[in-house]
């Protein structure tokens, strides 16, 4: 072809690597393995740019690792169990399974011609079979060992969707699809103990150097290592001392009240005996349980009556308050409350008008408090009320200070306590993971068998047993799915209707990758060869949950045989790519609501935008991260279909460093395929060249320098950069004067260069420049060191001062001769006007400086 057309080149070599197999990956002892991950994708039904980024680095590494000789592997699946689908299945009057099922083939249809070197082979959903199976046997695994038990727990409970929410499924105290206001509420949930492993969760994150700083802080205080007080306050009627945990108790001395949760056992005996207080108790729980919906709640308490007395003197009384912002999973759940130094607790206090008493206050001294003052453990503060140590310490030697002198008064005890509580896996829906427990009138709660999984979800050709568009638990509902023999006892049960939530489905997916078919969650030798992932890749907002709950997955199979002890941190090295943007498209509705339009539908004029259909003219709302909601998405598909795929990954890698954003535009995707268009010709006429030319040495050396800063970009993640000197040594090829036999070694050298970013492109002209087989399987170009070395250098040349002139010469020339040079060129002469010159300086390599 003379002119570079994309659809037929991309094609082509898409079907050479389908034919060949070169991106199935297959255990080989002889070469070095190389696991590269991207976090796999929500079927949502539409891929976007965001995901052709996130998509095209892996790429990238991929391609590089088995140029370098490595042996790779590259797959893709589907996360694609949780609320979206039954969302889809209530709006549409459809099955959860069907929409999932056909939104995969969608997506797949859309990734393969961006050419990425997946292994299809071992593609799966989460929503298989075969899949959730095994990791119904993880349960069991787990449930064995003691990793996974049962208990009552105050819940994020959503009224409208009536399941059970994860904390970061509550936004501003509201369910993240139903928008409805979410309630507390107290069920009985299953959970991974993840607390166990706080400690070991927190410390290993010091082994993961190859982590962002920033992940690995977000991890630690999620986790929440803090060292504090445990001691009781002894009530004045007589009742039980109420234990509280406190990370403060230097403040001890400003204690205001004592608060209790409202699921605090005494909350529950008064709420049992008092309207009144079942009446507040139930108000509370109409709140959410995220610390979010905590800090901006009103606050909210009752007064118990109950008066309990300080350990430091005991004719001071303090009242026992029942307070909607203290949790009953932290601590013990009550707490002493210091207004001055907290202020959650200040707030409390001013509504209630209970004393505000300083204890600490800056060095500097403080003025009147008109909100807490709460310094950091690190800052050096002066203690006004201290109960012991100095004046003036760090609030962290006040806090030990004070645990030291409880202690060895015997009135407290010194704890760790994280903030990391056990993960709560329930949810109240269909389209899960089944929970494979069974429950027997008289055995209780029993494992299901091994040999009876999967433990399938019900799936009823007509749908008519399931009707989605009724809220709660479809499994409830199902008119024979929950009837089954205990496997204990082979009497008449019933099976557990929660399912697991979509985090699990995540936690484990990668280990399975490594064998997908296996008849056990993993297969050990394939695991052992495989993990660790070397790269994984994906969104920062996965950066606390997904990743910690992975991290202690990972322990767990350990625990359980599944994987190696070496994969028990399973991701050698992590990247969060940036967010592709788009402006945003907007009308008013005829109900005065924003109506988003797609960059397809808009046309560009004059620095404003108009809808193509009727020209009306749209607010343009400046560039946010790509979302279905607001329609600022562009189908890849659109692209390619214009400009081919090679367009679309060079522009993602190209605009800016892979972990910042980058902006998408229409003319930013035509100036990547007219350099792209640009290169095909370079590579068409270097193949048609005939004959001797002049400066070989001078382009063989650029394309050395090429190589070595492509090299260093692309090991990096520095894909920016690399494009930058391909941009660069194009130019140089382009402007070349050299010999056939030249420019066609040095195209070819681009040609694997950028094969990692624009793979099809690089097919292309490496069968046009006589390359052997494809280029996806040649070894990568190595520079020569030799050729690297400078053999000229331009050194400026200085006259008092002031830059004047420069001259380029041999890097090795002695000091005299280069000032000869220097002395005889004519801004020299100009200004020395026949002169001597009083002194002439010269710094190899560097500069020459005149004095006049």
């Amino acid at each position: 072809m003379s002119r570079y057309e994309a659809s037929e080149i991309e094609a082509k070599w898409q079907k050479a690597w389908e034919e060949a197999g070169i991106f199935q990956a297959k255990t080989d002892r002889n070469k070095p393995k190389y696991y590269v991950l991207e976090m796999f994708p929500y079927p949502s039904g539409k891929l976007h740019m965001g995901h052709v980024r996130n998509y095209t680095m892996g790429d990238v590494i991929a391609r590089y690792k088995a140029s370098t000789g490595h042996n790779v592997l590259h797959p893709m699946g589907f996360d694609a169990f949780g609320m979206p689908a039954e969302n889809a299945a209530m709006a549409s009057g459809g099955h959860p399974k069907d929409w999932t099922y056909s939104n995969i083939d969608t997506m797949v249809e859309q990734m393969k011609p961006l050419g990425l070197s997946l292994d299809w082979s071992r593609m799966f959903a989460t929503c298989d079979p075969e899949y959730y199976g095994q990791q119904q046997a993880l349960f069991l695994d787990f449930l064995e060992k003691g990793l996974v038990y049962r208990k009552n727990a105050v819940v994020n409970w959503d009224p409208v969707d009536m399941t059970v929410l994860a904390n970061e499924q509550v936004e501003n105290g509201r369910g993240w699809r139903s928008g409805a206001l979410v309630e507390r509420r107290e069920l009985t949930q299953w959970f991974f103990k993840i607390s166990d492993y706080s400690d070991e969760l927190l410390t290993a994150l010091d082994t993961l150097d190859n982590w962002p700083a920033k992940v690995r802080l977000m991890q630690e205080n999620w986790i929440g290592k803090s060292r504090g007080l445990q001691f009781g306050f002894e009530r004045t009627d007589g009742g039980a001392a109420i234990e509280v945990y406190t990370t403060r108790p230097d403040t001890l001395m400003g204690a205001s009240f004592v608060g209790i949760s409202p699921d605090h056992p005494i909350a529950k005996e008064l709420e049992a005996e008092s309207p009144e207080v079942a009446a507040f108790v139930a108000e509370c729980r109409k709140g959410g349980t995220t610390e979010e919906a905590i800090e901006t709640a009103e606050k909210q308490g009752y007064d118990t009556g109950i008066r309990v007395k300080h350990p430091l003197d005991p004719n001071w009384e303090l009242p026992v308050w029942i307070a909607n912002f203290i949790l009953m999973d932290y601590g013990t759940g009550a707490i002493f409350a210091c207004p001055a130094h907290d202020q959650r607790d200040f707030e409390f206090a001013t509504k209630y008008d209970l004393p505000i008493i300083p204890v600490l206050e800056p060095v500097e001294g403080a003025g009147a408090l008109t909100e807490a003052y709460v310094p950091t453990k690190a800052e050096k503060v002066r203690y006004v009320r201290g109960f012991a140590g100095a004046e003036e310490q760090t609030g962290e030697d006040g806090v030990n200070t004070a645990v030291d002198k409880a202690e060895a008064e015997g009135w407290g005890q010194g704890v760790t306590k994280f903030r990391l509580r056990d993960w709560g896996l329930s949810r109240q829906r269909y389209w899960g993971c089944p929970i494979p427990v069974v429950h027997c009138p008289d055995c209780g709660v029993v494992p299901e068998k091994k040999e009876n999984l999967p433990i399938a979800l019900p799936y009823d050709e007509d749908g008519a047993a399931i009707d989605f568009s009724v809220p709660g638990n479809p499994l409830d509902r199902h008119p024979s799915w929950r009837n089954c023999a205990c496997p204990a006892c082979g009497k008449p049960a019933q099976r557990e209707t929660d399912t697991m939530d979509t985090f699990v489905d995540s936690s484990w997916y990668f280990a399975r990758f490594t064998a997908p078919r296996a008849e056990t969650p993993t297969d050990r030798d394939a695991a052992e060869y495989w993990m660790n992932v070397d790269q994984y890749i994906g969104g920062v907002e996965h950066a606390i949950l997904h990743l910690l709950y992975s991290r202690f997955f990972a322990r767990a199979m350990h625990i359980c045989g599944h994987l190696p002890e070496s994969a028990k941190e399973p991701f050698d090295a992590l990247f969060t790519q940036g967010m592709v943007t788009h402006a945003i498209y907007q009308t008013e509705g005829a109900n005065g609501r924003p109506v988003y339009h797609y960059p397809e539908e808009v046309e560009l004029r004059d620095g404003k935008a108009f809808l193509k259909e009727g020209g009306a003219e749209v607010k343009t709302i400046p560039s946010a991260k790509m979302s279905k909601s607001k329609n600022n998405v562009v189908d890849p598909l659109h692209i390619i279909s214009a400009f081919g795929a090679d367009t679309a990954r060079w522009f993602v890698l190209s605009d800016s460093p892979p972990e910042r954003d980058v902006e998408w535009t229409a003319s930013g995707a035509e100036a990547a395929y007219k350099h792209l268009s640009r290169v095909y010709r370079l590579a068409t006429d270097a193949a048609a060249a005939t004959g001797p030319g002049e400066g070989d040495e001078d382009l063989l050396r650029e394309m050395h320098k090429a190589i070595r800063d492509v090299t260093l970009g692309v090991e990096s993640f520095g894909f920016n950069a690399s494009i930058a000197k391909l941009y660069g040594f194009t130019n140089t090829l382009a402007k070349s004067k050299a010999g056939a036999e030249a420019k066609q070694t040095a195209a070819k050298v681009l040609a694997q260069l950028m094969s990692p970013m624009t793979p099809h492109l690089a097919e292309a002209m490496w069968d046009m420049l006589g390359g052997d087989g494809l280029v996806a399987n040649a070894p990568w170009p190595q520079a020569d060191e030799a050729m690297l070395v400078e053999n000229t250098v331009t050194m400026p040349i200085q006259i008092n001062g002031k830059r004047r002139a420069e001259i380029t010469v041999a890097s090795d020339l002695d000091k005299a001769e280069v000032e000869k040079l220097a002395l005889a060129h004519e801004a020299v002469q100009r200004v020395l006007d026949g002169a001597t010159p009083k002194k002439v300086i010269v710094v190899p390599g560097r500069i020459v400086n005149v004095v006049a």
